[in-house]
Formats: C-alpha cells, structure tokens, sequence
C-alpha cells in the first residue's frame, strides 16, 4: 500500500468534511480506520527516514555592529545569501545601526557576540561598564585574548589580572542592552573564543545563558565543522572550494562560521600585524555566501539552511 502526503492530508480534510456535513455520525467505518492508522504510520517512518538522511547546515556571519561595511555586508549575506545567524557586537561604534538594520529584517536569528576584546590597531571599542581590570591604560579592551608575539607584552586578557566579577557585570550589560533593543535574541557566543581562557568564565557564560534563557555555542553538540574553502584565497577558488565541500557532505549538521565584509575604505584601514588585508579577506567572504553557484549547489543536495534558534526548537 503507497501513501503519500496528499492522502494524508485528503485524510484529514476527509473527517474535517464528514463533521461539517453530519453531527449523527458516530463511529468510522472500520475498514476505513484500519486504513487511515497504516497511511498515519507509513508517513511516520517516511519522516522518520526523511530526518535520518537530513544535511542541515548552519552558516553564521560574525561581528556584526564592528563597521559599517560589516553591516551591510551581513544583511546581504542574508538576504541574497546562505547565512542564516549572525553575531552581534554590542559595544562597537556600529551597534545603533546594526540594530535598526536587523529589525528591518526580522527573520534573521540574531546571537550577542560577548565581547572583551579590541583587536584592531586603528579602531577601538570600550566596555559598557567600569571594568578597569578588563582594560589597557587609555581604557580600551585588550587587543587579544592569549599573549600574541604581533602584540607587545601585556597586550591580552590573559595577562591582566582580570576580576570574575567584573567580566560578569559586563557581560550582563551587553545581554540587556541587546535584549532591550532586540528582544529575540536567540543565544550567545564568544568574541575571540574568551570563554576558553579560564573555566570560570566558561562556567559563568554558561549560567547567563541558562538565566536569560539563551542557547551557547555549546548546545550543538553533534554538529560538525563545516570544512568550507579551506585555505583557499581569492573569491573564485573560494567559491569553487565550497561548492566542492557541500557536495561531498553527508546526513548530519555542520556549522561555518565567518565574517563577512566589504573591500571598502572603512575596512580597508582594519587591521593588525599579522592580518592586514581584512577588506579583501572578508569581501571574498561575502562573495562566497551570496554566490549563485554556491546556493544552486545547496539546493542540488537538498541542504537545509538553519539558524541557533532552528536548531534550539528542534531539541
């Protein structure tokens, strides 16, 4: 016996219609019952199957709010392209416009990229709060979160003596005033990873999460690193790299993650020793995510695009 959605759905309109023509009806004739439950139970498997043989993948666009160019960019990468999360950084010059821009789209799950670092030469972001052990002489974040031999001594997080207690009161005001601004904020990550530098701090941005009833990057503890372009350098090899990389994927859910931008002057003045070139960088990024031949790709395969908040709902 086939059974297929349609005659599941003509099934139940089929009892939808039978009640609207006659309330005397007392009992489904039997056979008809047997008939109804075996069509019921082959769709069952028929998704059970249908879930076993799924490639979901989660494609995230970090430090959105840093720039100007990194809004606009991961606006794009979502409305013309595959990403379907992005990070958001609160204490950055760019946040108000990141904010309007994602209420304008509301169908983007957005993340609180927690931010303690600084990381680029030219431009500079301070914390919310009064957190003097959190920050250099002239009141920025540290550039990095583990001592870097492109920075001077005593240029990271970890070289500081850093207070638990102060990470933890900023932390909760760049949840709140995300929330306060977009209350569907989704989850949390960490900018740079800091949660790695110490189990404390990994322990307590597990406990805002579960306060604010936030998912972690942590909750995704099945899914794999997608290998995307790998080391692959300008847009087109990139792009070629990619669409090899989805067709080799198999039943499962992956997670990429990248930074989109813009080869504009505003990017083109971001750097830092050891990474100078972040407009071409994160414009082939951006070139990537919305490429025609990388979404035809997703769509031969049957890749199903999803965000944190998918995922979390699906738990």
């Amino acid at each position: 016996m086939q059974c297929s959605t349609d005659q599941c759905d003509r099934r139940g309109s089929f009892d939808l219609e039978n009640q609207h023509e006659s309330t005397s009806v007392k009992a489904v004739n039997p056979k008809q019952r047997s008939l109804q439950l075996a069509c019921a139970a082959m769709c069952a498997a028929a998704l059970t199957t249908n879930a076993a043989d799924k490639i979901t993948l989660l494609v995230r666009g970090d430090d959105i709010g840093s720039t100007h160019a990194a809004n606009i960019a991961c606006i794009q990468c979502y409305r013309d392209g595959i990403v379907r999360s992005v990070e958001l950084m609160v204490p950055c010059a760019w946040f108000p416009e990141a904010v309007r821009l994602l209420k304008e789209n509301p169908g983007l799950d957005v993340g609180v990229h927690l931010t303690l670092t600084s990381e680029w030469e030219r431009m500079k972001w301070r914390p919310l709060t009064h957190a003097q052990t959190l920050v250099d002489p002239d009141g920025y974040f540290f550039p990095m979160v583990w001592p870097n031999q492109s920075f001077p001594p005593k240029s990271s997080l970890k070289e500081s003596k850093w207070e638990l207690s102060e990470i933890e009161t900023e932390l909760r005001a760049q949840i709140e005033t995300a929330r306060r601004h977009l209350p569907r904020i989704s989850h949390l990550s960490c900018h740079m990873g800091f949660a790695g530098l110490d189990p404390a701090i990994s322990a307590l941005v597990k406990r805002l999460a579960d306060e604010y009833g936030l998912a972690t990057e942590g909750f995704l503890t099945t899914a794999k690193p997608f290998q995307g372009w790998g080391k692959a350098a300008t847009t087109e090899e990139r792009i070629k790299r990619f669409v090899a990389s989805i067709e080799q994927l198999q039943p499962g859910t992956y997670v990429f993650i990248e930074h989109p931008g813009m080869n504009v002057p505003e990017m083109q003045a971001i750097g830092h020793k050891g990474y100078e070139n972040v407009a071409e960088d994160r414009a082939a990024v951006t070139g990537v995510f919305t490429s025609p031949e990388v979404k035809a790709a997703i769509q031969r395969k049957g890749v199903v695009l999803a965000s944190y908040s998918d995922l979390k709902q699906e738990r």
